[in-house]
């Protein structure tokens, strides 16, 4: 009898989730339809024209220009570019890069480890400062830690990342020559890109290069993950203010439970909605490519490589690499849904 109910217990929760789940993929295409119309109009109202660019000194012959536009279809009315960049998105074919010559998935495939590696330590040197930070400034709420942190947290939060980059690049760099300014890795390694992940990659060649790989990660990642902490420090201590008002947290500690058990189990718990919701966004934003970052320092990721394409006016990067950032950015927000679950089962009952 208890073995059926369990069965039953597990069928029915199976339902709801998979339920949830439909309906949050049943709203997720018109979200990418509506970009991918938003992303191909705007960008074609950048000044300037893909051929004349390219062409350069050259773009005064007419005949070449004609015969460029009619390769790449730039001639044809912009509903039919549209509907042909939808039709062979929806096979994986996201068109050639225009300067490169080089299929945009495969490009986007090669510089977005790169875009992971620093987005994954940008997050966890994130969590792991501004969660503890903003319990403390919790718990110590009006006390001189309170201040400290949510000061802290506000100057983060309010700071320009391009000037907050220059400031680490000459404080560590320039005067105290503790690390490295740009790139991924000292030119004197040779790496073979296996994993793409450059700190994985480096362990293969050899102890010096693995360092001189971290080194690199050092800066990008201080600067990259100082919004994120503000966040997530302010976020956690407006959370666990307003929880620990609750009536639940008087009754764990009318009832004598220690301080592990009101404070972690019960109020932190009840937190973590709130902190996995900013913690999905942040991740999503990050992974969508940290442009000033990526530009301050060299990076070869997916920000960087967006913002050359902007400049070249290459539009099948932007209109491929834009649509697979949405999608990345889609499914992280599906994922982190799912993660309410583990944090409040009540969410998809």
């Amino acid at each position: 009898m208890v073995q059926n109910l369990f069965i039953l217990f597990i069928l029915k929760r199976s339902e709801f989730v998979f339920s949830f789940f439909c309906r949050r993929l049943l709203s997720v295409i018109p979200t990418l339809l509506f970009c991918t119309v938003l992303v191909f109009f705007i960008i074609r109202l950048i000044p300037g024209d893909p051929v004349d660019h390219l062409l350069g000194e050259r773009g005064a012959d007419p005949e070449l220009k004609q015969e460029l536009m009619t390769k790449w279809g730039f001639n044809r009315p912009y509903y039919q570019q549209y509907f042909i960049f939808i039709s062979r998105a929806m096979i994986g074919d996201l068109g050639q890069s225009l300067t490169s010559g080089r299929s945009v998935l495969e490009e986007f495939v090669n510089r977005f480890p790169a875009t992971i590696e620093l987005s994954f330590f940008a997050l966890l040197f994130s969590l792991c400062l501004g969660i503890p930070l903003g319990f403390l400034a919790a718990l110590k709420v009006n006390s001189i830690w309170d201040f400290i942190c949510s000061g802290f947290s506000l100057v983060g939060y309010s700071m320009s990342v391009f000037w907050w980059g220059l400031i680490l690049i000459l404080l560590f760099s320039v005067y105290l020559g503790l690390t490295p300014v740009s790139g991924r890795i000292d030119i004197l390694y040779e790496v073979k890109p296996i994993t793409g992940f450059m700190l994985i990659d480096s362990l293969f060649t050899s102890f010096s290069a693995f360092k001189s790989a971290l080194k690199h990660l050092i800066l990008p990642v201080l600067t990259l993950g100082t919004i994120p902490l503000a966040y997530i420090m302010r976020m956690t201590r407006f959370s666990l203010l307003e929880i620990f008002k609750e009536d639940f947290i008087r009754t764990a500690k009318g009832k004598g439970l220690g301080f592990y058990r009101v404070y972690f189990v019960h109020a932190f718990r009840n937190a973590l909605i709130s902190i996995i919701t900013i913690t999905g966004l942040m991740l999503g934003s990050l992974l969508a490519g940290a442009v000033l970052t990526e530009t301050v320092f060299s990076w070869p990721g997916i920000g960087r490589w967006l913002v050359q394409a902007v400049l070249a006016r290459d539009y099948p990067v932007l209109q491929g690499g834009i649509l697979i950032i949405t999608v990345v950015i889609v499914v992280v927000n599906l994922l982190v849904d799912l993660l309410y679950s583990k944090a409040d089962p009540r969410v998809f009952n």
